[in-house]
């Protein structure tokens, strides 16, 4: 069977785990207070040239999401986002629980426009309603599209003219900074949202997020808040250690570029092959449409996730490639086929 399902189905790179093992006996000081933790964060400051960030590590990505927004959100307000966003999603109902509504639009590319906010602010008028308070969107999106330096800045000055926070979600930012639809840059980020996450759990690491925190406003006693919602990890070395790798000399980025190699290449293959794709993707995620028979078929020989179904009895799957997805495995998926 090939594994086309996620992105973290494998352990870690094995530079990461070169560390970990390297690493293992150390005694060092717990809950994130520790040397490697201090180190990663310094070199993530560094590498989105914003010293007066906040870094947070984190274990996962629904966890950073619910910990931060609740966090960052007042008891009345709500959180607006693409229907296909994650935290609507795929959270099991994480933001609802802390008390906060989750406010949508249907997107045909999953991405969210400064047009579709406007409209969602526009439609809360009074205090019967619940109060916009935060935009959440992903980059790269779960539909394996992402925003454009112009796209988020028109979402960042829309946010800034209705008193929004903007809240980015990357779980897979690797691959949206390395996609060639992307014009951003990781520096471009504190300049444009209250914060963001950089996952590393989707990323080649076993787990992992560093969550940071631009606007001075949302920084005071967050680590009381992470504590609270079962978010602080005693050995939080493992989350440093881990980061200062991805960031001592480029191996985030490069596993995310990696990643979107295998994806194009296997997404252009299942195009030469005749089969239609539910949206475009410059990144790690292809979602090729099939028959009921086509259907069939993949299930006999590849694992993956099932998207949607669509009106006239076909559906929409999701292959997604990873840091460890060799072009061998790629070239011969498509060959069987």
């Amino acid at each position: 069977m090939f594994n086309f399902k996620n992105d973290y189905s494998e352990g870690c790179h094995p530079q990461i785990l070169e560390a970990l093992s390297r690493t293992n006996l150390e005694q060092t000081v717990g809950y994130g207070l520790d040397e490697h933790c201090s180190n990663a964060a310094a070199l993530i400051k560094k590498a989105i040239d914003c010293k007066s960030a906040d870094v947070h590590f984190l274990v996962g990505g629904t966890q950073t999401n619910l910990t931060a927004i609740s966090a960052f959100l007042r008891p009345h307000q709500c959180v607006l986002a693409a229907a296909t966003g994650h935290v609507n999603v795929h959270e099991t109902g994480a933001i609802e629980a802390t008390g906060h509504k989750v406010v949508t639009r249907p997107t045909p590319d999953g991405k969210l426009t400064a047009a579709l906010v406007q409209e969602m602010v526009n439609e809360h008028t009074d205090e019967h309603m619940v109060q916009p308070g935060i935009v959440y969107l992903s980059q790269s999106t779960e539909l394996g599209t992402v925003y454009t330096k112009w796209e988020l800045e028109a979402i960042h000055a829309c946010c800034k003219e209705n008193g929004l926070l903007l809240y980015v979600d990357g779980a897979r930012l690797a691959c949206a900074l390395t996609s060639e639809a992307c014009d951003m840059k990781l520096t471009d980020l504190p300049l444009l949202c209250d914060a963001f996450y950089i996952g590393g759990t989707k990323n080649g690491m076993l787990f992992g997020e560093a969550l940071v925190i631009v606007n001075d406003a949302l920084k005071e006693d967050f680590r009381f808040l992470i504590k609270q919602r079962g978010g602080m990890l005693a050995k939080g070395r493992l989350l440093g250690l881990q980061f200062e790798e991805q960031f001592r000399n480029g191996l985030y980025l490069e596993l995310g570029r990696h990643a979107n190699a295998m994806a194009q290449r296997l997404q252009e293959g299942l195009v030469a092959k005749g089969y239609p794709l539910l949206q475009h993707s410059p990144t790690n995620q292809v979602f090729p449409i099939l028959t009921p028979e086509q259907y069939q078929l993949f299930s006999s020989f590849v694992l993956f996730e099932n998207w949607a179904n669509l009106f006239d009895g076909r559906k929409a799957i999701r292959l997604v490639t990873s840091w460890a997805t060799k072009q061998e495995t790629v070239d011969t998926f498509l060959n069987q086929l």
